[in-house]
């Protein structure tokens, strides 16, 4: 992997990837060179917003999480077959309905863990799942900076929370000016449009 490509961070004026080393830091703020000079001049006015991402929507977000939800429901059914009917198929007839619940939980924990590891990876490594590229989206830090692997996998968990609340979690990027969803607030991270 390119070294430069995992140091992008982001202009929170025009969303383009860059190195750091070609973004000028205002405060928590990150401005590229070509947006430097209007950023100054607002800032000299007054009229300078706190970083002016443009964040990923509520429905193409929604849109890239079923995308992702399939590749992981794919992925993640065909590695339950393999495992779970192998060890089916080796129990004894008397012990089934044990091993079938312990089956049903061994399934769910492995699910999880794919399903963990796919988002925090991605994430991680590339800045969103696959879902989110296709509508260039980024999960990024306020500052525009790049996720760790530990947060990527707090975020996925708190993703759970999301979920567990009747999706209210989810819902309320509808509602946010940054399009924060419940999950994005616990791990501190933004959905944002990039144009690169």
């Amino acid at each position: 992997m390119n070294p430069a490509a995992s140091q992008s961070l982001y202009c929170s004026q025009c969303g383009q990837p860059k190195s750091e080393q070609e973004l000028a830091r205002f405060g928590n703020v990150l401005v590229c060179a070509q947006c430097k000079p209007m950023y100054a001049q607002q800032l000299r006015e007054g009229t300078a917003a706190a970083g002016t991402f443009h964040y990923g929507g509520f429905w193409i977000r929604f849109i890239a999480v079923i995308i992702d939800g399939i590749i992981v429901g794919v992925a993640s059914a065909v590695i339950q077959a393999i495992v779970v009917g192998s060890v089916i198929t080796t129990t004894a007839a008397g012990a089934r309905t044990a091993a079938g619940i312990a089956m049903i939980g061994l399934a769910y924990l492995m699910g999880t863990a794919i399903a963990a590891c796919y988002e925090a990876f991605f994430i991680h490594r590339m800045g969103a799942t696959p879902g989110k590229l296709i509508f260039k989206l980024k999960v990024v830090r306020p500052d525009g900076g790049r996720i760790t692997l530990g947060r990527a996998f707090g975020r996925y968990f708190a993703k759970l929370l999301s979920s567990f609340t009747l999706l209210i979690g989810f819902i309320i990027a509808a509602f946010d000016d940054q399009k924060r969803t419940l999950h994005d607030r616990i791990a501190d991270t933004r959905v944002i449009q990039t144009r690169a």
